[in-house]
């Protein structure tokens, strides 16, 4: 059974594996050792954290040499658009890693958020794998394959927008405050931990968003209190 998850997966990006292990671990969610204490390999969360790093390096060196031009502040939003956990779990759909990753029932059974964490998870513990098993250049081409292809839609339709910015200009041009952010709630482990942050204008909450590090979730926050406040005409 696993073997043809390990198959599928590496027809479904055209890598083959020489460590076939390499690949499951990357699919191993942690809820699956919980009701399989006999499995043979620990979850994906190191290969997550090595994948994050090589998937920054990837995307930051091809926008550095893609756009001499461009200051450093404009490619950083470009990178969040690229490497955040929404598109990251859009992203995993183009090789249906949903069909392969190994969860417990209960995680299975889940197909909201959290589903759409365990996936953006996934896929750099995937980049993680292919780092380990075929080196810098594969993993690079994996990454311009399937994630940096993303990249004019992303600049097309301005998905790589501050929010926080625009929010901020309102709030100040509406209202006079200075709006402020607390985070309201975070779980996971220390290297993948996913957090909920509150956004404020004074005492009152205007939304909340998640993400996989504050500046994620205080990003989303400020797209949800754009839309809350009516003032989204500009995103």
């Amino acid at each position: 059974m696993h073997e043809d998850k390990v198959a599928d997966l590496e027809k479904n990006i055209g890598i083959t594996f020489s460590n076939k292990d390499h690949a499951l671990q990357a699919l191993t969610h942690r809820s699956y050792l919980n009701e399989n204490t006999k499995w043979h390999l620990d979850h994906n969360e190191r290969l997550e954290f090595l994948g994050d790093a090589v998937l920054e390096l990837v995307v930051t060196e091809y926008l550095y040499t893609k756009y001499p031009d461009k200051p450093e502040g404009e490619m950083t939003n470009w990178r969040a658009a690229l490497v955040n956990s929404i598109m990251l779990a859009k992203i995993s759909s183009k090789f249906s890693l949903n069909d392969n990753v190994l969860l417990s029932r209960g995680e299975a059974r889940d197909t909201g958020r959290a589903r759409q964490y365990i996936l953006a998870n996934a896929v750099e513990a995937l980049i993680g794998a292919l780092y380990l098993d075929q080196g810098y250049k594969v993993c690079a081409e994996f990454i311009n394959k399937f994630i940096i292809s993303e990249l004019d839609d992303i600049l097309e339709n301005k998905l790589y927008k501050d929010y926080k910015s625009l929010f901020q200009e309102e709030a100040q041009d509406k209202v006079g405050i200075t709006p402020t952010y607390e985070v309201v709630d975070e779980w996971g482990p220390d290297h993948a931990k996913t957090f909920k942050v509150g956004l404020f204008l004074e005492k009152d909450k205007i939304s909340e968003g998640e993400g996989k590090s504050k500046q994620e979730a205080q990003q989303e926050a400020a797209k949800k209190g754009l839309e809350a406040k009516g003032w989204g005409e500009k995103i």
